[in-house]
């Protein structure tokens, strides 16, 4: 599948040297244009793109939601647009992704940066939110008012109900941008992790960031992590948790200008 795509800043004199073309990966029931911080602070010396995962933003929908099938659709979302290789950045499902694209296709993969996620598998705990959205009554004289109202018995966090409005469409005709039953159906696949190359390693530079008080990348996954990708390093970024690139994009920002250069 070809993804949407969002371009910032300029092409690169050369596509895999010192400043190789960048792809971000946005996390589950986000869009490319959640890292527009992330894309704007380092597109003044890359080219970047931020992708839409399939079943999410603009790009299509379609129900296989494996981590191999979505990094397939970043391998072919690159190739379209004339990137060989890239350095891939992705954030909690996006880093996923990117870790199972520099494990199957470690060729496409310049350099490796993951937002807290780590290579195991998590707790499901998204399916309660995912079927609140589901019940939303769509009518025409819906307000973001009264579908921020119905989801708060199922989301009681106020920034969490804001973050899944943002893929809700309003008028005439309503709809979510998310392909909820595809997301729903996905879900094991998505918070789980089925090693996509046994025995393989990515060997090119690698960072992970974890946010300081987020449970997603703490210490006991730090041999999961180095035994699939053996040249990471691991930074932690203090008082933020899962959502460190809008928590505090300038620290991530400098994290990945340093890892890049």
């Amino acid at each position: 599948m070809r993804l949407h795509a969002t371009l910032t800043g300029a092409a690169t004199q050369t596509n895999d040297g010192e400043r190789p073309d960048i792809v971000l990966l946005h996390g589950l029931f986000g869009a490319g244009r959640n890292l527009g911080v992330i894309a704007r602070g380092l597109g003044a010396t890359h080219r970047v793109l931020a992708l839409d995962a399939r079943n999410h933003g603009e790009s299509p929908h379609a129900p296989d939601m494996r981590y191999t099938t979505m990094a397939a659709d970043v391998a072919e979302t690159m190739t379209a647009h004339g990137i060989r290789r890239a350095a891939v950045i992705g954030h909690s499902m996006g880093g996923k992704t990117a870790m199972t694209l520099a494990l199957t296709a470690p060729d496409r993969v310049a350099r490796l940066a993951v937002l807290d996620i780590a290579p195991v598998a998590y707790r499901e705990h998204y399916l309660d939110h995912i079927d609140a959205m589901r019940r939303l009554k769509l009518t025409p004289d819906l307000t973001r008012a009264t579908a921020d109202a119905a989801l708060a018995a199922a989301v009681p966090d106020a920034a969490l109900r804001g973050f899944f409005l943002h893929n809700l469409v309003l008028g005439a005709t309503p709809h979510w941008r998310l392909d909820l039953d595809a997301i729903a159906s996905g879900l094991p696949d998505l918070v789980g992790w089925t090693d996509p190359a046994p025995g393989v390693t990515y060997r090119g530079p690698t960072l992970f960031i974890g946010g300081a008080t987020s449970s997603y990348l703490p210490a006991a996954y730090h041999d999961a992590v180095r035994a699939r990708f053996p040249q990471a390093a691991i930074d932690t970024i203090a008082g933020t948790g899962h959502w460190l690139h809008a928590e505090k994009p300038a620290e991530v920002i400098a994290r990945l200008v340093k890892f890049l250069a």
